[in-house]
């Protein structure tokens, strides 16, 4: 039971037992009543029918879900019940004669939150929404292409292979053995970081704790989106990862092969080319655009040469997985051993940390809302990824 109705209650109970003893005193007395008396009687049976009108009303939109004074303001009601002319008249201190009546100023509710005494809080509550739109997710896949593997250290040295001559072959008895050769060179990567931090108000991370848990998400799809494109575009400049795709052999047709007319066909040779390398591709990497014209191809009778529009299968070209993402440039192709050829190594995985001492945060009410990672990238065999463009010149 909420204050408006108790309070009326209360009042209502005590005009019943200022009746009941106003009654009893009648009886007393052999029946009599003065004048006097039953003006006050019918005063109190006035009043007594208008707090039992008020206590409906109260009950009515309680029922309804819009009883006054659930954001904080009094109803009128309340301010009624509150006020002392009510109280002492309850208590028996006030005595009404006929055509008296009490009059109570109450304050007018309204939808804003007003600054005059007595008006608190808003009446009528705001429709807030609380769902959030959230932005449409890229479909990470590089990462998962690629070896995983991890560090304690901030520097990666390992031997990269970047070409071999095989000469092994059958030897005469006594004859020299043929000498073969692998040129190997050191490389010395780095661990680099990626990062990102925004900034919020303390109210809104503690009222809302949805809101919190989206920011924490979409800062992990910021650096996510960050990395995968350091992971195949990085330039390995200053505090770039080297990517993929920036030590990638380029595309050239192999000896022997037919020439390529359509774009599935230079795919294909890419696929040899890494293959003659000593390297099977396990993967391909296309912008989707590119793809979708792929899928869109058909033959002179309008089937469609890759898949079948109402297909579940994954995405697949010649028997490999074909991965397609917007890191890549459009009218560019990636195709290699990504398991064999490259690894990623991570230091320290993507953490969210929140702090109030950055900057003058305390004081604003204010929190900085942090996230990081540190990774390396190795690539062991340039040779063993081909890049180049789509197009048949």
């Amino acid at each position: 039971m909420d204050m408006d109705t108790k309070k009326i209650e209360e009042a209502l109970g005590g005009l019943s037992a200022q009746i009941k003893t106003q009654g009893a005193e009648i009886l007393a007395k052999a029946g009599e009543m003065t004048a006097e008396q039953k003006e006050r009687i019918d005063g109190m049976l006035l009043k007594q029918g208008e707090l039992q009108e008020a206590l409906r009303e109260v009950q009515q939109k309680q029922a309804r879900g819009d009883a006054p004074g659930a954001m904080g303001a009094k109803s009128m009601g309340q301010q009624a019940v509150e006020s002392e002319q009510i109280k002492s008249f309850a208590s028996g201190a006030q005595r009404l004669r006929k055509g008296q009546s009490i009059e109570i100023a109450v304050k007018a509710i309204t939808s804003a939150t007003g600054t005059a005494a007595g008006n608190v809080g808003q009446a009528i509550a705001p429709d807030r929404r609380t769902e959030i739109l959230r932005v449409p997710d890229r479909r990470f896949t590089i990462r998962d292409l690629v070896a995983p593997g991890a560090t304690s250290s901030n520097v990666i040295i390992y031997p990269k292979e970047t070409g071999y001559t095989n000469n092994a072959a059958p030897v005469a008895e006594g004859a020299r053995k043929p000498e073969s050769n692998i040129t190997m060179v050191t490389v010395t990567e780095t661990v680099k970081k990626i990062a990102t931090f925004m900034k919020a108000s303390t109210e809104v991370l503690s009222d809302l704790p949805a809101l919190r848990s989206f920011i924490d998400y979409r800062l992990r799809y910021m650096l996510r989106f960050r990395e995968e494109a350091q992971l195949l575009m990085g330039s390995g400049v200053g505090n770039n990862l080297n990517g993929i795709y920036t030590q990638a052999t380029a595309y050239a047709a192999p000896a022997g092969a037919t020439a390529p007319t359509t774009p599935i066909d230079k795919l294909r040779l890419a696929l040899l080319q890494a293959e003659l390398a000593e390297f099977p591709s396990d993967g391909l990497v296309l912008h989707p655009t590119d793809w979708a014209n792929i899928e869109l191809q058909k033959d002179t009778q309008g089937r469609y040469l890759i898949g079948n529009p109402q297909g579940t299968l994954a995405p697949t070209l010649w028997n490999r997985p074909v991965v397609a993402t917007q890191a890549m440039t459009v009218g560019q192709f990636l195709a290699g051993a990504f398991q064999l050829g490259a690894q990623i190594f991570d230091r320290e995985d993507a953490a969210v940390v929140i702090a109030t001492e950055n900057e003058d945060d305390f004081v604003n009410n204010l929190v900085t809302i942090l996230i990081e990672e540190r990774l390396a990238l190795a690539v062991y065999r340039p040779e063993a990824f081909v890049k180049g463009a789509l197009a048949i010149t």
